[in-house]
């Protein structure tokens, strides 16, 4: 539990930061003073000043914030001001930490594709790979009331024997258990547990023979060149990027037509569980893990919902169309609206969290004394 809450902070704070310093980076170029570049948030521990930032360490270790000046209201006289630029150099400024995020997710799948990632395996991805290796068979899915579900079986989990046996063809796996007379004692790989399970397959007239009601895919880690693997990590980038956008414009649908939230979505708590059950499978579905947050937090934050930046960008559009900035004080009213629904929303979703992982949190916080 104390490792999970450490990674989950390390993660949480990467991500946070790596955005933070987009605005920070873009700023300085254009020519803004960045008052305040904090890594972690106050109170502070202590800062250096240097050139008319103060770089600070703060107690609370939650990423980090970039403080800049004019970004609220200014003096447009000032030429180091935010408030004195183009729609154009503000919306760069607003936009870049989004940016990053997308390009930490480019980063981190691009080193994934090089040391290694789980994946299911065809000629195609054999041929054009540097090096494939630990080839085994991975439950994808399973029929609900199937004798797998009622052993208790989970989609993700790895075969790992059965009745003394390794297999590691999915045809070789299925030929076996479709001549079984009797229950098949199974052997599965969840995390880093072996467990057994006693299986009692049924009949099917679809292949003649017993199933257990899972489907399986041979699964190997598959690594590629440096120059095949960046090309990888941005293609799966924009790939789930659009992914990633489908399912919340689908989510938004729901809230606004029907007025209902899928269960699927996890708030902070969801995330931390998640962090715990991810750690336990190894290094590269950590990266894979972060990756994908990257990206979530990159396409959340460029809603234009007051209070993020794309709320932001919205606005800085209706001056572009106007001629003029939108009065200061109504802007950061709605900002400050907006962050308090953001708020709403997070302790909805995290009651949700605790509705469904609050026996898995509690039981882990035992664990501790």
């Amino acid at each position: 539990m104390f490792l999970t809450v450490i990674i989950f902070i390390l993660i949480l704070s990467l991500l946070v930061f790596v955005h933070e310093f987009g605005h920070f980076f873009v700023a300085r170029k254009m020519g803004v003073t960045v008052e305040e570049f904090g890594l972690g948030f106050p109170p502070r521990i202590f800062g250096i000043k240097k050139e008319g930032t103060l770089y600070s360490l703060n107690w609370i270790p939650l990423g980090g914030f970039c403080k800049i000046k004019g970004d609220e209201g200014g003096d447009p006289s000032e030429k180091d001001s935010f408030a004195s630029k183009r729609v154009r150099v503000k919306m760069a400024i607003i936009s870049a930490g989004v940016v990053m995020n997308v390009f930490l997710a480019f980063v981190l799948f691009s080193i994934g594709f090089m040391i290694g990632f789980p994946q299911a395996i065809n000629e195609k991805i054999i041929q054009g790979a540097k090096k494939v290796s630990q080839p085994q068979i991975q439950i994808m899915s399973i029929s609900k009331a199937s004798p797998a579900e009622k052993a208790g079986i989970q989609a993700g989990d790895i075969i790992f024997e059965i009745d003394g046996q390794k297999f590691k063809e999915v045809s070789l796996f299925q030929k076996y258990v479709k001549d079984l007379e009797n229950e098949v004692l199974i052997k599965i790989k969840r995390g880093d547990q072996i467990l057994e399970k006693k299986i009692y397959p049924e009949f099917s007239e679809k292949v003649d023979g017993k199933i257990i009601g899972v489907q399986l895919a041979n699964i190997s880690v598959v690594s590629y060149s440096w120059y095949k693997a960046i090309y990888l990590g941005a293609k799966t980038t924009i790939f789930l990027t659009f992914e990633i956008i489908k399912v919340f414009c689908l989510l938004i649908k729901n809230l606004i037509i029907h007025q209902t939230m899928t269960e699927d979505i996890a708030g902070p708590i969801g995330i931390a569980v998640m962090t715990g059950q991810i750690t336990k499978l190894g290094f590269i579905y950590i990266l894979q893990f972060i990756a994908l947050l990257s990206l979530n937090l990159a396409i959340i934050n460029f809603i234009p919902f007051p209070a993020l930046d794309g709320g932001r960008i919205f606005f800085l559009v209706i001056e572009k169309i106007r001629g003029k900035a939108i009065n200061q004080e109504i802007e950061n009213i709605t900002h400050n609206i907006g962050f308090i629904l953001l708020m709403l929303l997070i302790v909805i979703v995290t009651y949700q969290d605790i509705t469904k992982f609050g026996g898995k949190i509690w039981t882990a916080i035992k664990n501790l004394f």
